[in-house]
């Protein structure tokens, strides 16, 4: 069976995340209809990275078969193709031939994702900053960051009403804050991210640089199951899907 490996990046603001739902615009639901145009065949699609919804990709990793392909292909052709049909916040950047058991989501062995926080109003990023207002202490935040290692149980920072029963336990690998101009940037990386989990470990962050929860409120967060993390769920708009981390890598 054919089988590619795609390279996607994608403004995530129009769109109810990346997987498919019945009467929602998303992404894979875009690809899905460029894919029916350009195969004239029925593909399985998979992505590294569930993305939720309007959530940013700068790099997710879809594997693309097609069972029932009449004609060969390459891979610039795919990405040509794709392009062509997609609408202009979709793009693919990269394509190449997997092998036939290549599986996206399956052999990713981490995600990372990015998260920018503006220091200002501006008029032309409110798609792809979240704007704090506050005053923030950002020592506090990278003090509690450093939390942010091992294996944990992170149920409380995740919304369990849309996660499939499983188990809640995430290796999260680095967690790093640094300031770039009128951008906080907050990047963690993670062996996979639960539903909303990223959102809101951010948004528990930026409270801990706001001084409504301090370092300690932080970590007993993280160590003790609570729905109090769940209060703090930074919006979409800041969040993107950075790299997807496959062995070897």
């Amino acid at each position: 069976m054919p089988t590619w490996k795609l390279e996607i990046e994608y403004d995530g603001t129009r769109y109810r995340g990346w997987r498919m739902e019945h009467n929602q615009r998303t992404v894979q639901g875009e690809m899905m209809v460029a894919a029916r145009q350009l195969f004239a065949n029925r593909v399985e699609m998979i992505a590294a990275e569930n993305t939720e919804p309007g959530v940013h990709a700068r790099s997710n990793i879809i594997s693309l078969s097609v069972p029932e392909l009449s004609a060969d292909i390459t891979p610039r052709q795919i990405l040509e193709g794709f392009n062509e049909i997609l609408p202009h916040d979709i793009n693919i950047l990269k394509t190449r031939n997997a092998d036939e058991i290549f599986h996206a989501w399956k052999e990713a062995a981490g995600r990372e994702y990015v998260y920018q926080i503006s220091t200002r109003r501006t008029a032309f990023a409110k798609n792809f900053v979240w704007w704090n207002k506050n005053k923030i202490d950002l020592a506090a935040m990278k003090k509690a960051s450093e939390f942010l290692q091992g294996r944990l149980d992170l149920s409380s920072f995740a919304d369990l009403e849309s996660e499939k029963k499983g188990s809640t336990m995430v290796n999260l690998e680095t967690a790093s804050i640094e300031e770039s101009d009128e951008l906080i940037l907050i990047r963690i990386r993670a062996s996979r991210f639960l539903p909303k989990m990223f959102q809101r470990l951010v948004g528990n962050l930026a409270e801990v640089g706001r001084g409504g929860i301090s370092v300690d409120d932080f970590r007993r967060n993280l160590n003790f199951k609570t729905a109090a993390a769940a209060k703090f769920t930074a919006p979409p708009s800041g969040a993107f899907l950075e790299k997807v981390i496959y062995k070897g890598q």
